[in-house]
């Protein structure tokens, strides 16, 4: 009987150590090592997943220009929003991870995508019973006969299965509930989850079947176990929104396949989520009456443009220090804007107390809005209303400036198509750009005072 060993890991990063050690030397962070027992065999040869032929011929070094490339046929799904976020599509051979908060969808969506796939899908649970997903089938209202459900948690039963039922699609609910019996630990440890993704991903790229992974998030709000789980991965979707709220936004956070800024937006109905297409007209709320501090600024998430809604509400310190506080915007950039604005505008917001917050639970990194917030601070603080038929698309320099952003037209097409009929920009911003495209008035700008007196009459 082989005598059993154990080992430190790190709960960050996944990093090995044969003793504990008080701060990791692979990501820094303090009093992260947990001891695991760990069970060495030789596993060459009697894993998980057959070794396939081509694993068994030794690689030879080769020049670039002669290895042959054939681009991927992905499969289009249903979903829009879902093949927007993957860059296409399901790329074949790809191991897909979906994070997210207990409660927010993420099962609901995986099955949804699983009953309307026209090919046959395996979805794997080790969190609920057959009764409990057939009973969430029935309320999405599909019958699903491509679908096939497995309630385990062993992985080499799950490939048991798999051979003796061949999916197209393989989904797992979750990968922390899996367990591979070639590791001693309890299941969701740092060992158990790095073994069970790296049988899941040899399988994934010798059969060519996408992998779909649901994994759990920590109270920080990234993804339950080591790090080293993103890294294996070729893409990471966050699935993110307010469990109270009805709107939820599927990120892209890594992709190998496409681009990593791209988002999806659904509505959680009860049968089921409901791709919103428009998420524009969600983002901005319906008003009867013009009120001051709300501002609509053209933003872009990848390659789709948005128009959000931003609210500020200025209002005189009646407790000492002034209060800074922003929903959905970064703080800093926030305290940059009302220095410019104190400085080169001449208002008096040292004494104000200053909140910010982006409609609908958006997370803005855009620059491009830095007009629109401008303006929504100071139409507070004047208590003056903006008419909701203006938006705004540039950056504010330090010197008070308005500074060209990308991607114009795009912003531009986005608030002619939802009915704006003024937008301000940056009067360096139209070199090249053909106005007469666009039958909404094109308000070049290059000063914040410029636009104060145009917007605001100030």
């Amino acid at each position: 009987m082989a005598k059993v060993k154990t080992s430190y890991f790190c709960q960050n990063c996944g990093q090995q150590a044969p003793k504990w050690l008080g701060k990791c030397p692979s990501c820094g962070e303090w009093n992260t090592f947990v001891e695991e027992v760990v069970q060495k065999e030789d596993t060459s040869g009697k894993g998980s997943w057959r070794v396939s032929t081509a694993t068994k011929t030794s690689g030879k070094p080769r020049p670039i220009s002669q290895i042959a490339y054939t681009e991927e046929q992905r499969t289009i799904t249903h979903d829009n929003e879902l093949n927007r976020v993957l860059g296409g599509g399901i790329v074949p051979g790809s191991l897909v991870l979906i994070g997210g908060e207990p409660g927010i969808g993420k099962s609901t969506l995986m099955l949804q995508i699983a009953l309307n796939l026209p090919m046959q899908v395996l979805y794997v649970s080790g969190e609920e019973s057959e009764g409990q997903i057939k009973m969430r089938a029935e309320r999405l209202s599909n019958k699903g006969d491509n679908c096939f459900i497995l309630t385990e948690t062993s992985t080499q039963n799950i490939f048991k299965q798999i051979e003796l039922y061949p999916p197209e699609v393989l989904i797992i609910d979750s990968i922390q509930t899996l367990q591979s019996s070639f590791v001693e630990s309890g299941a969701g440890s740092v060992s158990q989850v790095r073994e069970c993704t790296a049988e899941l991903l040899k399988f994934a790229k010798e059969s060519g079947v996408p992998v779909f992974l649901i994994g759990h998030i920590t109270k920080e709000g990234t993804l339950a176990g080591p790090k080293v789980l993103e890294h294996m991965v070729d893409t990471v979707l966050q699935f993110e929104g307010d469990r109270h709220m009805a709107y939820r936004i599927l990120r892209t956070i890594k992709n190998r396949f496409g681009s990593t800024s791209e988002l999806g937006i659904y509505e959680m109905l009860s049968t089921g989520l409901r791709e919103v297409s428009n998420p524009s007209e969600i983002l901005i709320s319906q008003r009867d009456e013009e009120l001051s501090g709300i501002t609509i600024g053209a933003m872009l998430e990848g390659n789709r443009p948005l128009m959000i809604e931003i609210q500020s509400l200025v209002s005189q310190a009646t407790y000492g220090t002034p209060q800074r506080s922003s929903t959905g915007y970064d703080s800093k950039r926030l305290n940059m804007l009302l220095a410019v604005l104190e400085k080169r505008g001449g208002y008096r917001l040292g004494t104000q107390d200053v909140f910010l917050n982006i409609a609908g639970g958006l997370k803005v990194e855009d620059p491009a809005i830095d007009l629109a917030v401008c303006a929504s601070i100071v139409s507070s603080y004047e208590d003056i209303s903006i008419p909701n038929s203006v938006c705004f698309a540039a950056e504010v320099g330090l010197g008070g400036e308005i500074r060209a952003v990308n991607r114009i037209e795009n912003r531009i097409s986005e608030a002619e198509k939802l009915g704006f009929k003024e937008i301000y920009v940056s009067k360096y911003n139209l070199k090249g750009v053909d106005l007469k495209n666009f039958k909404i008035k094109v308000r070049p700008v290059s000063r914040l005072d410029e636009l104060f007196q145009a917007v605001l009459n100030t």
